[in-house]
């Protein structure tokens, strides 16, 4: 009887020691640590030490060792592998801590300013218009049911790549009063229609009753450059057309060298914007394979330089990103690549790809009276931190020019079709 009541007093006795020592700050803070990491061979990562916590690697032991300092705990990546720490406090396991190490990555830090030529899939339906017709004014297209922001890919089973593809085909069957069959493309939908293309009194051609536009430009800057496939990303965020606000599908596309000529400087309530002119030569350097919302995508065809970051950088995954100084790449005059001095405010460690993952400010003088901060053009521009491509700038805050926000490297680099996580499983099989 004794020793049953014994065994109740010492359960609850451990039952309210360990409810006690979860509340405690340093237990609080060990459990904020993530559950899983992920680190470049040779980076390390710190654990601060509210407490007296000791560790232990399991698993092989070959790819990580842990160090214990004065006031953290040290984590390093010697080999690419998996591991695991195991974190004990006061006796009592409370965090088992998964390490993924990963093959070095590096990549040539961007800055400078490119043009942008893209061609869509098909022709872009930008607006409807009225034809006059004996019958009265009509827009033929709209009544076919197409929509502004839709993609003409077909026309009586023929490509549709450019407009001067389009009047040709529509003359014809006007002509010969014969309906046309028409694809569209609409987000991820291919839908048919037909349609019957009337006679414009005024001008005695006939017509679609369709606004249609084959092509955007515009210009940006250059992001990362990886080495050896020659992959690129810029921009750091989608084009999209100005009239429909949809995302530009890109059909093919180039990027030329560009030079800024002058800087429209930025207000609250106003952006400001890099003016700037195509290369005298035109010369390409690139295509565009993607557009998305974390920027364009393609690879080189001749090698450009910066002038200040002409070798390979490391990357900081999205959690190694912190919060304090930083720099960005970027050309505000010329063609000339130079360095300024930004601020993080604030960063998110994503697990997912998403465009918003830090908050930047400028705060180098020179580029704030230069442009008032951040402006159009300047899209695209590296962001470095402590030595590694943390991102890029993508956005300004409309009321406030200085600030504005970033992307991380690690999803503008899945975008490019660059999978850093791969690389050590191919090696590792």
């Amino acid at each position: 009887m004794k020793l049953e009541l014994l065994r109740k007093l010492l359960g609850g006795f451990l039952l309210v020691s360990l409810c006690l020592l979860g509340l405690t700050k340093p237990f609080q803070t060990y459990l904020h640590i993530p559950n899983q990491i992920t680190l470049f061979e040779g980076d390390k990562f710190n654990i601060s030490k509210a407490a007296k916590v000791s560790a232990e690697v399991g698993s092989t032991g070959k790819s990580i060792d842990v160090f214990s300092q004065k006031h953290s705990l040290e984590i390093k990546a010697n080999s690419v592998g998996k591991d695991e720490v195991f974190l004990e406090l006061a006796g009592l396991p409370i965090k088992k801590v998964n390490v993924n190490v990963i093959k070095d990555f590096k990549v040539i830090p961007g800055g400078q300013s490119i043009g942008v030529k893209l061609n869509t899939l098909g022709v872009l339906v930008v607006g409807h218009h009225l034809v006059e017709t004996k019958a009265g004014k009509l827009s033929p297209g709209e009544k076919a049911g197409i929509k502004v922001g839709d993609i003409i890919t077909q026309i009586n089973g023929e490509k549709i790549e450019n407009m001067s593809d389009v009047a040709p085909i529509v003359e014809k069957a006007g002509e010969d009063g014969k309906k046309l069959n028409i694809v569209i493309q609409r987000d991820q939908e291919v839908i048919n229609t037909t349609l019957n293309p009337e006679k414009d009194e005024s001008e005695h051609t006939y017509k679609l009753g369709l606004y249609i536009r084959d092509s955007a430009a515009g210009i940006g800057t250059m992001t990362f450059v990886e080495p050896k496939s020659k992959k690129y990303g810029a921009l750091g965020h989608v084009i999209s057309d100005m009239d429909t606000k949809k995302a530009i599908v890109v059909e093919k596309g180039q990027i030329l060298k560009s030079t800024v000529t002058s800087i429209e400087k930025g207000s609250n309530g106003k952006p400001g914007e890099k003016l700037a002119r195509f290369s005298s030569d035109h010369e390409v350097i690139g295509d565009i394979q993607r557009n998305s919302s974390f920027g364009i995508f393609g690879r080189l065809d001749k090698n450009i330089m910066n002038g200040k970051y002409d070798r390979p950088m490391p990357i900081a995954l999205s959690y190694q990103v912190k919060e304090g100084p930083a720099k960005i790449l970027t050309v505000v005059d010329g063609s000339k690549v130079e360095e300024y001095d930004i601020e993080i405010v604030n960063t998110i460690p994503q697990k997912f790809p998403a465009t918003k993952g830090m908050i930047i400010k400028i705060t180098d003088p020179k580029l704030l009276e230069k442009t008032g901060g951040i402006v159009q053009g300047m899209s695209g521009s590296p962001i470095i931190q402590k030595g590694k491509i943390v991102g890029a700038v993508t956005h300004v805050f409309v009321n406030d020019p200085t600030s504005g926000y970033g992307v991380h490297i690690e999803w503008m680099l899945k975008e490019a079709g660059i999978d850093i996580y791969k690389k050590q499983e191919e090696k590792a099989s």
